[in-house]
């Protein structure tokens, strides 16, 4: 289950709801995906409430906090303004370690099927942080066109999220999310994969090449 991270949806009851209900049916295992910084986040974070429900829910429980996922790329948040060629995001040279999503998934199955997973909590990240404009520069070499990484202040980015149907608790979450990055935090490379799987997490660069042969930015 992916949370709603809408400031109009009470966490403090539905998550929890969830969590008391499919424990009371029988569930003896969960597993979260939650979000990377929670833990340092004041009790207003939207999914504190989650991961404590989940915690103090009396069965085996594992939660994962990945970083933002690769896959934004390429289907998702950010696709649109690649085919465009030009990212337009408030994360000046911030950098961020991007997490495959194919890497959080199997994370997620281990998780749900294997008892050494109870109990734990994952930051998942990619190997490396990398910057914005770095990974439009890779997939712009990766389908031969000129993709450009281009700044925007926050508020505006705002205004134009709002512009487009996206509601206004959202776009400043979102936003919040991204000046996070500009501002430096968030670059810090996490050893959950590694913990988890036996293996290093999926490079950025190799999420590239096989999407970039897939068509996906076509």
């Amino acid at each position: 289950m992916e949370p709603d991270l809408r400031a109009s949806v009470d966490h403090h009851a539905r998550i929890p709801g969830f969590v008391a209900e499919a424990v009371a049916a029988g569930v003896r295992r969960l597993v979260l995906l939650s979000a990377y910084g929670v833990g340092e986040a004041d009790d207003s974070h939207p999914l504190k409430p989650a991961e404590r429900a989940v915690r103090d829910s009396g069965v085996d429980w594992t939660i994962l906090r990945p970083d933002w996922f690769a896959q934004n790329f390429s289907e998702s948040f950010w696709l649109a303004g690649l085919l465009a060629g030009a990212l337009t995001l408030p994360t000046g040279d911030g950098r961020t370690p991007f997490v495959d999503a194919e890497d959080i998934a199997e994370v997620a199955a281990s998780a749900l099927t294997e008892d050494r997973h109870s109990g734990q909590i994952y930051q998942l990240t990619g190997p490396r942080a990398i910057s914005f404009g770095a990974a439009a520069d890779l997939i712009g070499k990766a389908t031969g066109r000129t993709i450009r990484h281009i700044d925007v202040d926050p508020d505006v980015f705002v205004e134009r999220q709002v512009a487009n149907g996206v509601p206004a608790d959202v776009a400043r979450r979102l936003t919040g999310l991204l000046v996070e990055i500009r501002n430096g935090r968030g670059s810090a490379v996490s050893d959950g994969v590694e913990r988890a799987l036996g293996r290093p997490p999926r490079p950025f660069e190799d999420y590239v090449a096989e999407t970039a042969a897939a068509g996906h930015w076509n």
